[in-house]
């Protein structure tokens, strides 16, 4: 079987969408999946390509105890094709990526990060960008929030295929 392949959104790739990733493949790395799944974040805009997350969430998830890793690229058509579930971080990401379909099978890829959360859990995952450590702080358990949510998404595709 071939593995399931998930891709984080955020606007500029240094913030949410590779605390996503990380936090993502720690939870990942923890389980016993029957299949492989590779995780990978990118942003909708081309700010910081090339730089690593910003310096304040790798030091918040170094403190909740979650790897660190990444280099932020953008979004591109050829996402659609290598990847199984596309998340956005918000709504706007989300529509900015679907402007970006060509065609059915890439929107029906697409999914708001909080479709995985709790009921009653905020609709976008807020940019802690210009905030302090509380904002930081409060993605991060956002995102490990909607972790299961995920896996169950992942089982299900590996079911369907």
């Amino acid at each position: 079987m071939s593995e399931i392949k998930v891709l984080f959104v955020c606007l500029g790739n240094i913030c949410r969408s590779p605390a996503a990733e990380n936090i993502f493949r720690d939870f990942i790395d923890r389980e016993r999946l029957p299949f492989g799944v590779h995780i990978d974040s990118c942003g909708t805009a081309s700010y910081h390509i090339g730089k690593p997350p910003d310096q304040r969430m790798q030091d918040r998830l170094k403190a909740h105890g979650h790897s660190h890793q990444g280099c932020a690229r953008q979004f591109a058509q050829a996402d659609f094709d290598e990847h199984d579930l596309i998340i956005a971080m918000d709504h706007n990401n989300l529509a900015n990526l679907q402007s970006l379909a060509r065609h059915y099978s890439d929107s029906a890829k697409l999914r708001l990060f909080s479709d995985f959360l709790p009921h009653g859990a905020p609709k976008d995952v807020p940019d802690p960008y210009y905030g302090g450590t509380e904002g930081f702080d409060t993605v991060i358990t956002m995102l490990e929030n909607g972790c299961d949510g995920i896996l169950q998404t992942l089982q299900q595709i590996r079911e369907s295929e």
